[in-house]
């Protein structure tokens, strides 16, 4: 059964906001990492700009989100060319909306971060599909295909 997420908004790059809202009607991908310009972070948006034109041509946008700042993504998104919008969620609105917020271990301690999830979110704002504890390797991809058989 699908999950309705909560109307939010929150600042994106390119000096924009980016609301659930404006989204409705409109089906999007949105993929939650813990650090801009990290090893694993810069994989998986390498991989999902990669097939951008792929999730246009099958009429889904794509937003990375993080805790980090909107200028902090400005600089990542202009480093690693990314053509979607990265979203600021320094006040963890929507990492609270779609729990991705969990204990962690990160070099033996507990903290408590972004899991690395993924979640395609459907025309009347639904989640339709969802990755959590995602590995980085080919995950675009099974996005992507996913994506395409919604259609």
């Amino acid at each position: 059964m699908p999950k309705s997420i909560p109307d939010f908004e929150v600042a994106a790059t390119g000096n924009q906001r980016f609301s659930s809202a404006a989204f409705k009607g409109h089906p999007y991908v949105v993929y939650f990492y813990p650090k801009d310009d990290t090893p694993g972070c810069t994989l998986e948006g390498q991989q999902f700009r990669d097939l951008h034109k792929e999730f246009i041509k099958a009429g889904v946008m794509v937003f990375g989100v993080s805790r980090d700042s909107v200028a902090r993504h400005e600089k990542f998104k202009s480093k690693m060319g990314f053509p979607f919008d990265l979203l600021s969620d320094s006040d963890e609105v929507m990492c609270k909306a779609f729990d991705v917020i969990h204990e962690k271990n990160m070099y033996g301690k507990k903290v408590l971060g972004i899991v690395r999830s993924t979640f395609l979110v459907g025309r009347n704002g639904e989640i339709i599909q969802e990755w959590r504890g995602v590995k980085v390797d080919g995950h675009a991809e099974a996005v992507l295909n996913a994506v395409k058989s919604m259609a």
